[in-house]
């Protein structure tokens, strides 16, 4: 091969390389403009008592795993209320599960999940009488 051959080649090569860079990158920035600073979901500490509560936000590509993090119950008792055993179901959706034990009925392990976790929801707790949440708080104004 001659120099002058040599030397396109090796610069065709270099004019791709960079082709290949400004199309990835290109593709990185819409991707990060897509993503727009939202951050995946992340479940209250362990030990604190707040969870989800709205059984509405459950769907069916969910695990049981994933619903029982979320809701605070033990995996078993949502295995227990839709009678399938926690073996080797552990990475399976709601709708697969549904699809494999329950065929002929659409929808019956996540209406089940819904209702369990509804039937085992804590029951919201009163105030005590007398005791009264001030509306507003006044801030104290210092003279100069």
């Amino acid at each position: 091969m001659t120099p002058t051959k040599l030397r396109l080649l090796f610069n065709g090569l270099i004019v791709i390389g960079l082709a290949f860079v400004v199309f990835f990158r290109l593709r990185f920035v819409h991707a990060f403009r897509e993503f727009n600073g939202h951050r995946p979901h992340h479940f209250p500490p362990s030990g604190s008592q707040s969870a989800i509560t709205d059984v509405n936000l459950i769907r069916d590509w969910m695990t049981i795993g994933y619903i029982s993090e979320a809701y605070r119950l033990p995996r078993n008792l949502l295995y227990e209320a839709v009678n399938i055993p926690p073996n080797g179901n552990e990475h399976k959706s709601l709708k697969q599960l549904n699809d494999k034990y329950y065929p002929k009925i659409p929808g019956y392990v996540l209406e089940k999940v819904k209702a369990t976790i509804l039937a085992k929801e804590p029951t919201p707790t009163a105030s005590p009488s007398g005791t009264s949440v001030p509306l507003t708080t006044s801030i104290p104004t210092t003279q100069p």
